[in-house]
């Protein structure tokens, strides 16, 4: 989908942030654990979490989604199997090994990727005592019982933290998980499982324990916002100008975003519930650093999250200061500044993890290429600060993790149009 943005209008309104995707793609596996029935409440509408619903129809569940409402029962699980179509279509098909092999014992994985991509997670799973083998270009799980398992990640990775926890709660007699990730997501399908029939402690800390069941039960939740969104919207809002509110946030989770958008000038009020970005007459950075004016590093949660370090970037071209990016979890994902200084930013790429920043430029709009589901709000606020007209090819992939988030921005007042 080819869309066009045209640039420089100040966004007024109130903003809704939708549901976390990531809690209810871990929410939706979750409910496979058990033949009962589990609600979800506030369950985004994006394409990774209808792809999923769409895999766990054909597995077997039936679901009924009403607005951001959904019930799911798995009264039987129809396949063992996870194909490469199924990882294709949601980022969160991996997650069902762990209901897969509760509920059918074993599982085969097909993929088209290295294994060094999910090396965490075979490591964590073997460390339970599953029975992993690779062959070709798949895995195959078959299913084990445990009395007591004490488990170190290798890496604070979601995705191995949320199948071990699913899998300690219905294999595992007693289960200790070090190095856990911690993300607010994270913790949303502990409190399921809690919900469930498992016992879990030290919910929100990197030492997770877990007292399985022999039966896992039906459970209720209702999702949380979405703190990436919510992070993106004040700042672009800063950056266009305007006054905007955004209700319905999580104020614990937003602690460290705050503090890094305030370093860099980005006027930010909050309460339990809502974030208000007054207007900006321009951002400068308050206080300066040594070798820098200002620095911004992605580190594991409670730290800045990764996904907003576009965001970020964009905000340090409109910032009056030199600025180092830091991209410090994961490889390539600064990739995207070409794009930028195609723009007419002043960044310079260090290296695959490192950019020095140079603000304010005048952004000037043209022709952007498809983003990457990671940079994609990143480019959207590129756009919307940049003069003139910006066309963005490949606009779908926002929908990916972000729903209707150009509807609502368009309320605000941003003028985004079919092209």
């Amino acid at each position: 989908m080819l869309i066009q943005v045209d640039g420089r209008h100040p966004l007024n309104g109130v903003y809704r942030p939708g549901g976390n995707p990531n809690a209810a793609l871990a929410l939706m596996a979750a409910a496979l654990l058990t033949e009962e029935k589990s609600i979800l409440r506030n369950v985004p509408h994006t394409l990774t979490t209808q792809a999923l619903a769409l895999i766990a129809e054909e597995l077997g569940a039936q679901i009924d989604w009403d607005a951001g409402d959904m019930s799911l029962t798995a009264g039987q699980i129809k396949r063992r199997v996870i194909s490469q179509e199924d990882t294709e279509l949601s980022s969160g098909a991996l997650l069902l090994a762990a209901p897969l092999l509760i509920r059918r014992q074993h599982v085969r994985l097909e993929i088209d990727f290295p294994l060094n991509r999910i090396r965490t997670h075979l490591e964590a799973l073997r460390d339970l005592g599953i029975d992993v083998v690779t062959p070709g270009s798949a895995v195959e799980l078959n299913v084990t019982f445990w009395d007591k398992k004490d488990i170190l990640l290798t890496q604070a990775s979601v995705t191995a933290t949320a199948l071990v926890m699913m899998l300690a709660a219905r294999l595992g007699k007693h289960t200790t998980i070090r190095n856990a990730a911690t993300e607010p997501h994270v913790q949303e399908l502990a409190h399921l499982l809690v919900a469930m029939g498992a016992h879990v402690e030290g919910i929100g800390s990197n030492i997770l324990s877990i007292t399985g069941t022999e039966s896992l039960k039906g459970g209720e939740a209702a999702i949380g916002p979405n703190h990436i969104e919510v992070g993106s919207i004040a700042a672009i809002a800063a950056m266009c100008g305007g006054r905007v509110q955004i209700e319905g946030i999580r104020r614990a989770d937003l602690r460290m975003i705050v503090r890094i958008f305030r370093r860099f000038g980005i006027q930010i009020d909050m309460d339990e519930a809502n974030v208000y970005i007054p207007s900006h007459e321009g951002l400068s950075i308050s206080n300066r650093e040594e070798d820098v004016d200002a620095s911004i590093e992605s580190a594991p949660w409670p730290g800045f999250p990764s996904d907003l370090v576009a965001v970020a970037t964009v905000v340090a071209t409109q910032t009056v200061g030199t600025s180092l990016i830091h991209e410090k979890m994961f490889a390539n994902r600064l990739l995207f500044v070409d794009k930028l200084k195609a723009m007419g930013a002043q960044i310079v790429l260090c290296d695959p993890h490192r950019a020095i920043v140079v603000g304010p430029s005048q952004l000037m709009g043209g022709y952007m290429d498809t983003p990457d589901i990671r940079a994609g709000l990143g480019m959207l606020a590129a756009a919307l600060v940049a003069e003139g007209v910006t066309q963005i090819d490949n606009s779908q992939v926002l929908a990916h993790t972000f729903g209707d988030v150009l509807d609502k921005l368009t309320a605000l007042g941003a003028r985004i149009n079919p092209a």
